[in-house]
């Protein structure tokens, strides 16, 4: 077990009164285990996977990320939690423009301040993890969508994070596309990643080991069928 919701919900005020967003979840995230998290827009898919990310606070209960109480920690502790151990990848990518593929893959190392030897050979063996060693010198404009995905997800593992999350990752992207990220999604799970897909697409849920469905704020299981991609 990598994160775990406890009893935790997130309501916000507006003024015509309290929104829930997300009932009352319990949830575990185990480690080398991809987890779809299914649902429409708007179900509160998305407020979920932020729960998990710890981007934001839930209103009630408990979040566990690596065996800390989130409650406890500071601010600071919980960028600290972020960058050290939590991966993000994104529908939109969200890769630096001027940058190339390489230094979009090593962004998150020079924050950590770690040394320029070291940062180059994570970057190097992040690339090679995805197949993408070869468009390293490219700028994101000069990738393709898939190839994008792929590098988002390289500056996603850069840090050896042990969660990676995933919003709409292969929304934007076409049938090849889609099955080359979410193998690589698997890979990772395999190799002892606990990574969390959010997605609108049930079909997705050949790649997972586990499924949950978000409607309406509630958190149902999903019965998988037996073969797996």
């Amino acid at each position: 077990m990598i994160a775990e919701l406890k009893g935790a919900n997130k309501a916000y005020q507006t003024p015509a009164g309290s929104f829930t967003a997300l009932d009352k979840t319990t949830l575990v995230v185990n480690e080398a285990e991809l987890l779809l998290i299914i649902g429409p827009s708007g179900s509160g898919k998305t407020t979920l996977l932020s729960l998990l990310g710890c981007l934001i606070d839930p209103s009630e209960g408990q979040l566990w990320v690596d065996g800390k109480d989130v409650a406890t920690l500071s601010a600071s502790e919980k960028a600290s939690l972020r960058l050290n151990r939590i991966g993000f990848v994104f529908q939109q990518f969200n890769l630096l423009a001027p940058l190339t593929a390489e230094e979009n893959v090593a962004f998150p190392l020079e924050m950590q301040k770690l040394g320029r030897a070291e940062i180059k050979q994570r970057t190097a063996d992040a690339l090679t993890k995805v197949n993408m060693s070869e468009h390293r010198r490219k700028f994101p404009k000069q990738l393709s969508g898939g190839q994008q995905q792929r590098i988002a997800i390289a500056r996603a593992l850069v840090t050896n994070p042990k969660l990676v999350l995933c919003d709409e990752p292969t929304a934007s992207l076409d049938k090849n596309s889609v099955d080359t990220v979410m193998n690589e999604l698997q890979a990772l799970a395999r190799s002892g990643k606990a990574v969390a897909v959010v997605t609108h697409d049930p079909r997705l849920t050949v790649y997972a080991n586990r499924a949950i469905e978000v409607k309406n704020g509630i958190v149902t299981p999903i019965a998988l069928e037996k073969t797996q991609a």
